[in-house]
C-alpha cells in the first residue's frame, strides 16, 4: 500500500500486491455471547487481498477524517476500501466529489432527486442541485477499523 494523494481531509491510498499476502485463519464462528471452551477450532491461510477486493487496479484505500458516518460503523480514521469499477447504486455508502470537495455519504434517490446522507443525526443531508459539480468517485466494498488505534485515543 502506498500513499497516492491526500485531499479535503482524506488520504488515498493504492494498494499494490505482487503475490498473496495470507494469515491464519480460524473457521469456527466466534459467539458474542458465552464462549465454549471445549469447541474445536480449524485453522487455515486467508489471503486478505482477495478478502477484502484489494486485488485489482480500481481499488484505492481512503482514510477516514471526520464523524458523519459513524451510525453506519464508518468511525473517525477508518479505511475504506474503495472500488472505482463498482456502479453506484441506491444507498451504497460513496466517496464522491461536489463542486471540487471530497466527502463519504450514503447515495440517496428520493422523490426530488439524489442526496447525500450523512449517518450521523448531527449532520444534515446534502441535496445535489442541477447546478453542482457531482461524481461519484468510488463505492465503499468494506471497512477496516483500526481498533488498536481507537482504544489509543480513548486514553
Amino acid at each position: 500500500m502506498y500513499a497516492v494523494n491526500q485531499r479535503n481531509g482524506l488520504s488515498f491510498y493504492a494498494v499494490r500486491a505482487t503475490g498473496e499476502i495470507s494469515v491464519p485463519f480460524i473457521w469456527t464462528p466466534l459467539k458474542a455471547g458465552f464462549p465454549s471452551p471445549a469447541q474445536d477450532y480449524m485453522e487455515e491461510e486467508i489471503d486478505l487481498v482477495n478478502l477484502l477486493g484489494m486485488n485489482k487496479p480500481s481499488v484505492f484505500i481512503v482514510r477516514v477524517d471526520g464523524h458523519s458516518m459513524t451510525d453506519a460503523h464508518v468511525p473517525d480514521r477508518s479505511y475504506l476500501v474503495v472500488d472505482r469499477s463498482l456502479k453506484p447504486m441506491p444507498n451504497d455508502v460513496v466517496v464522491a466529489v461536489l463542486n471540487g470537495e471530497f466527502t463519504v455519504k450514503t447515495l440517496v434517490k428520493s422523490s426530488t432527486g439524489w442526496m447525500l446522507y450523512p449517518e450521523n443525526a448531527m449532520y444534515d443531508p446534502i441535496v445535489i442541485r442541477d447546478t453542482d459539480a457531482f461524481q461519484v468517485w468510488g463505492v465503499v466494498a468494506q471497512v477496516v477499523i483500526d481498533r488498536k488505534e481507537m482504544r489509543l485515543r480513548k486514553r
